[in-house]
């Protein structure tokens, strides 16, 4: 007799989109811009380290907490970043990857009864988590400029939305899948909001060393009455070409640390030991290590417009991240998800409906692409999306 499923702790959720495009791509032959990850190595220096480290030995459990040395090398930097010192003791944790460091947080922070506002569009792991937590997702669409196809915090709607429940508010920039960014003024009139209610802030600031045109990002430390009530996550995945790896980490001042500690160490204690001593090897040979990505990337955002120019796509550039929105309002009036898939088997590129991240915002006429990708991936892409 065939065993009876188990009652879900989440009945509504199935396999994650980019698991769907990505197969679909290897299916069908396609250029995957789906799913965001690198199609480039990490630094040679830093690989070169991870086997170094590996054969001397350093293949036990590493802290807890994460190894002494990445953590100081941490502090230091958002220190000279940020103007704001983490205790590398007290107040940063290494983790597996930023999503586990979101995971924690969540876990450790909410009961239920509790909100959490969740920013449309979302990357796809936070509501399902306030979710295991107990506690309610509510959902508030980004203001979307239909002219400029650029997104911005409705403060309208947020403010109306939050209570005296709303224990944690979730942002996300350089935002991921749109690119808005967060400026001082922002911080200000989130931190007026924060205070208003007693909440708390979980800030996920993956792609903090991807930024164009000039800009800057904006961190949530930088702003000391935020920085009392927040947890900001950063991943090494992003700012290193190295996904795979799943090493990031979380800053947050110690009362909030101590209580993600104590969910990191019953999810997976601790994170790989030779990579993270190479790492913190990494980071002090070469403390500019990010200072030229930007660049980089903005190098590889401009080839990959370049190349759709006689297109029938409209677009603003990313302001940020390594993800590019194209709008298909003039190509067809279809679903972004029923499209998707179509355009995946022909033209054959595989992209990221917009709509999977929004429970809160409107229908769009707008695919996420990864640029992430060498320009011969770039240029094949473009050359058949110009096709449509």
């Amino acid at each position: 007799m065939q065993l009876p499923a188990p009652k879900s702790r989440l009945p509504g959720v199935g396999t994650t989109i980019f698991t769907v495009m990505s197969d679909a791509a290897s299916a069908h032959g396609a250029v995957n811009l789906s799913q965001g990850f690198p199609e480039f190595d990490p630094p040679a220096e830093l690989r070169e380290l991870v086997t170094w480290h590996m054969a001397a030995s350093h293949n036990q459990y590493a802290p807890m907490a994460g190894l002494p040395d990445l953590r100081a090398l941490l502090s230091a930097r958002a220190a000279a970043s940020t103007g704001q010192q983490a205790d590398p003791d007290t107040e940063i944790t290494i983790t597996a990857g930023a999503t586990e460091a979101l995971f924690c947080a969540i876990q450790a922070l909410l009961h239920p009864g509790d909100e959490a506002v969740v920013l449309d569009p979302a990357y796809d792991s936070y509501a399902p988590v306030v979710t295991l937590a107990g506690a309610r997702p509510r959902h508030v669409a980004l203001a979307f400029d239909p002219e400029s196809l650029e997104f911005s915090i409705d403060w309208v709607q947020l403010g109306a939305v939050m209570n005296d429940a709303t224990r944690l508010v979730i942002v996300n920039f350089p935002h991921n899948p749109t690119g808005a960014l967060l400026d001082a003024d922002d911080l200000e009139r989130l931190a007026d909001l924060l205070e208003q209610y007693d909440s708390l802030l979980l800030s996920d600031e993956v792609y903090e060393h991807i930024v164009f045109d000039g800009r800057r990002h904006s961190s949530v430390m930088s702003n000391k009455r935020l920085w009392r009530r927040s947890l900001v996550v950063s991943s090494f995945g992003k700012s290193l070409h190295a996904t795979g790896w799943k090493i990031g980490y979380c800053m947050a001042p110690g009362v909030l640390s101590q209580e993600l500690r104590k969910i990191h160490q019953f999810t997976t204690f601790s994170v790989s030991t030779p990579m993270q001593h190479a790492l913190a090897e990494y980071l002090a040979r070469c403390p500019d290590f990010a200072d030229n990505l930007s660049r980089f990337y903005e190098n590889k955002r401009d080839h990959f417009l370049a190349a759709l120019e006689g297109s029938r796509f409209r677009f603003t550039p990313a302001r940020s991240t390594f993800f590019q929105l194209l709008d298909y309002s003039a190509l067809s009036s279809k679903k972004d998800t029923e499209l998707a898939l179509e355009w995946t088997r022909s033209p054959g590129v595989a992209s990221i409906p917009l709509s999977v991240f929004s429970e809160a915002a409107p229908a769009y006429r707008l695919l996420r692409f990864c640029f992430a990708k060498d320009k011969s991936t770039l240029v094949d892409a473009a050359h058949r999306l110009r096709a449509l």
